[in-house]
């Protein structure tokens, strides 16, 4: 990539020819100067030696000091100079040069660095009594981003957080670690998670992942019922958080493969996806987005963030999104309106405290899709609507404060604690079993009443990260403790009809609610307590191992129309390691072994929660980190086996049931990136020959997850003109592409078929002032493929979207 340097027309003005002489000459001078400096430093860092930062925005003389200690330099800087300016952040692995180049950005300095490494930090002055003209200087690199920076155009980041609640680098973590970044999202115009999650290797869309519920499959295992996490904190149990989540304030996607209970206690032991939010800068930045796409689709986000005061001691970010869509789907439709401030208040360059609120609130129609005639889907219009088409309100409040303290560059704590109320009012309809020979089919619908202060869930957690030596051993050090409750107080009922799926008839509105007499009373309160150990330790010949340890203890009680259910308490404790060796900077090797315990494994006939579930998982990898941190690579086998693990009933439509053990084992390949300059690529293959029942009933033994495909890739590559006229115009494409699947797990299932769906997109972006707009269109299902991308059951199969547009509009300043 590169970029122009400013033109410097300098005229001379009339002074004595000796004083502008001088002038002249002390102006040249100094460029050149400037010149030689950065051109020698910049043939030092092709070769330089590369250090591991961790530098908070903020004071820039805390920020020059602690980026001096880190790196061994000697800095020079007038004590005063540095008054008043506030540095950028910087975490994560560079050069000194660069280092720098990021600390100073936009402050006004700049920097010499000599031979022996002396570097001196000074204010950029030219004269300005004369002007001289001097040549176009064009300067070629690659510029270096922040990871919350929203002009960040990269597909891969080298740093993530979920694996290890601290800031390591992916090549360093002995997991399988995927990370899909902002840019990303903003090209495939995501809205939902499985928007973005369609690239992650193993991640498929199960039933519930349209507008009502967000649910997938992570290595064979559902995520249903203990959902996803947002910043570290549960989301909570996905079975009750209807409507899913918007993408509105989310920075990135982070998806943990296998189990992580030593950190999150509640997870799926397939894999956890951590939505890390967008945080308030220090510099403004301002965006409105209008998207506007088939079937009636528009959606308005705004994003705004800066400091409220001039000393930037406190920082704002507010984030928007507003959301109305019918459906291809005949009655389907949906409405939405998310909200999401957050206020930092940095007390001091080691104490911040943030202050954060979201509230989501919107309707939709459950639309279950079609059933199955013998072992394929029915033959229907993709338009044909075979539920009751009845809406479904809810409304999610959230509560939440966090700080941390730094006690100095090594060790930290933080506290988080947040509140959530979630609400419902409506129908979730169904149908059950398959259509008779004249398309005849039962059907129901589960009514629920539920006032938000009725649902509250809370979490607590305390985290201590210390860095330490031993015996020349470099340690850093995780020891943390957290606390979740769940309440649910809700009246049910439920109405029965029937339906033909070839000449459906539909109720009206009015007949929706049955009779209020005959409504189920459910209440239900679980507790978990969790404390965890966790140690990385850096070896000699570049190896390190991660090694810890988690104590839960979990306590649940519910009552069914009075009747009262006290399951026992479950104590369980958890171990977790792993080792990676490094040998190059570009490339790493890891083994892990993780095991994964979860006391919520979703309700069975009567509102009994089921046995909790067990999980052990072994896994090997490989990585590769090219072109500067810009690409990577992780290949990963993986060996995961379940206990009590969570089913459909095929005698209680609705309701689960546990069976004895189940084991999914495979390959799976991700890389994401830039290949050159402007072609960017995401891609994923996962090749799952082992997912099956192996301890049950014999009608389960040998059995196949369902959902879960042998095969299963996508690909999405984009480039951008990089010079010319045309510069900023993207273009680009890709695949998603899934093998065939089982409906459910009864012994008459039926198959879903393999499909490959393509996606376009084209974009140009231009200045306007000082705003960037950008004009974007992408098309999804280009080829008009009929498919079904998930299913809950035989009976409820989700109909893909056919050939569909989506474009939008956006301004950035």
């Amino acid at each position: 990539m590169s970029h122009s340097g400013k033109h410097c027309d300098f005229k001379a003005s009339r002074q004595q020819k000796g004083n502008r002489q001088r002038h002249a000459l002390e102006a040249v001078a100094l460029l050149c100067a400037m010149a030689a400096s950065n051109a020698a430093i910049a043939e030092n860092a092709g070769s330089g030696e590369v250090y591991k930062f961790n530098i908070s925005a903020g004071d820039m003389s805390a920020a020059l000091n602690k980026l001096a200690e880190t790196a061994g330099v000697e800095l020079s800087y007038p004590a005063t100079m540095a008054n008043d300016i506030q540095a950028n952040g910087l975490k994560g692995n560079y050069t000194v040069e660069q280092a720098l180049q990021q600390l100073l950005k936009g402050s006004g300095l700049s920097y010499r660095i000599t031979g022996d490494g002396f570097v001196t930090v000074e204010r950029v002055l030219l004269p300005q009594s004369y002007e001289v003209t001097m040549p176009t200087i064009t300067v070629s690199g690659q510029t270096i981003y922040d990871s919350f920076d929203p002009y960040n155009p990269d597909y891969s980041l080298p740093n993530a957080s979920t694996a290890t609640k601290t800031d390591t680098p992916i090549m360093e973590t002995p997991y399988s670690i995927q990370v899909i970044p902002k840019q990303v999202i903003e090209d495939i115009q995501g809205i939902s998670p499985n928007d973005a999650l369609d690239y992650v290797s193993g991640v498929y869309r199960s039933g519930g992942s349209g507008d009502f519920l967000e649910a997938s499959t992570r290595r064979g295992f559902d995520n249903f019922p203990q959902g996803d996490y947002r910043d570290g904190m549960p989301f909570p149990i996905a079975g009750y958080v209807t409507g899913g989540r918007d993408l509105a304030n989310t920075e990135r996607v982070e998806v943990l493969k296998g189990p992580a209970s030593l950190l999150y206690g509640l997870t799926s032991p397939g894999g956890t996806v951590n939505y890390v939010t967008k945080k308030p800068l220090a510099s403004p930045y301002y965006s409105l987005q209008q998207q506007f796409g088939s079937f009636d689709l528009y959606r308005t986000t705004i994003d705004a963030t800066g400091p409220l005061n001039n000393d930037k001691s406190l920082l704002y970010r507010f984030n928007l999104a507003y959301k109305s869509a019918n459906s291809f789907r005949d009655f389907v439709n949906n409405e939405r309106t998310f909200l999401a401030p957050v206020v930092t208040w940095n007390i001091s360059s080691k104490t911040q405290v943030n202050f954060e609120i979201e509230y989501d609130a919107g309707h939709v129609v459950y639309d279950r899709g079609i059933p199955a005639i013998g072992d394929r889907p029915a033959n229907l219009p993709r338009n044909r609507f075979t539920s009751n088409p009845y809406p479904y309100n809810y409304d999610r409040t959230m509560v939440g404060v966090n700080w941390s303290h730094t006690f100095n560059d090594n060790w930290k704590i933080n506290h988080r604690f947040n509140a959530q109320w979630l609400g419902s009012d409506g129908v979730a309809s169904d149908t059950d079993g398959y259509p008779d020979s004249n398309g005849n089919m039962n059907r129901f619908g589960l009514v629920q009443f539920q006032a938000p202060c009725q649902q509250p869930v809370y979490f607590n957690s305390l985290n201590l990260t210390g860095k330490f030596d031993t015996f020349g051993l470099g340690h850093t050090l995780l020891l943390g403790g957290d606390h979740y409750r769940y309440s649910i107080n809700t009246t049910q009922g439920f109405i029965f009809d029937s339906i033909n799926i070839y000449n459906p008839q539909y109720p009206t509105l009015t007949n929706a609610r049955g009779n209020p007499a005959e409504y189920n009373k459910y209440t239900g309160i679980q507790d978990w307590f969790g404390l965890y150990l966790q140690d990385q330790i850096k070896l000699p010949h570049n190896i390190q191992i991660l090694g810890g340890m988690r104590y839960d203890s979990t306590e649940s009680s519910s009552s069914w129309n009075g009747q009262p259910t006290k399951d026992p308490r479950q104590d369980s404790l958890v171990p977790r390691g792993g080792i990676v060796w490094q040998p190059i900077p570009e490339f790493s090797v890891y083994g892990s072994y993780t095991e994964n315990f979860s006391g919520v494994n979703g309700t069975g006939f009567g509102g009994k929660f089921l046995p909790p579930t067990g999980a052990q998982q072994w896994e090997l990898g490989i990585k590769t980190e090219l072109f500067q941190k810009k690409f990577l690579a992780t290949l990963a086998w993986f060996d995961l086996t379940k206990q009590n693990v969570a089913i459909s009933d095929p005698d209680h439509s609705g309701f689960s049931l546990a069976v004895g053990e189940a084991r999914s084992a495979g390959l799976e390949l991700d890389l994401k990136g830039e290949i050159l300059p402007g072609w960017n690529i995401i891609s994923s293959y996962a090749y799952t020959p082992d997912a099956q029942v192996t301890i049950g009933a014999e009608d389960q033994i040998g059995r196949r997850f369902q959902g879960v495909p042998k095969h299963g890739g996508s690909l999405f590559t984009t480039y951008e003109l990089q010079w010319g006229m045309l510069r900023g115009l993207k273009f680009g494409g890709g695949v998603i592409a899934r093998g065939a699947r089982f409906t459910n797990n009864d012994p008459s299932r039926a198959i879903l078929p393999g499909y490959a769906t393509v996606n376009l997109l084209s974009s140009y972006g231009w200045k306007v002032g000082k705003s960037t707009l950008t004009a974007q269109l992408n098309v999804n299902n280009l080829l008009d493929k009929t498919y079904y991308p998930a299913s809950q059951d035989h009976s409820d199969i989700q109909v893909g979207m056919p050939r569909n547009f989506m474009g939008s509009v956006r301004v950035e300043y």
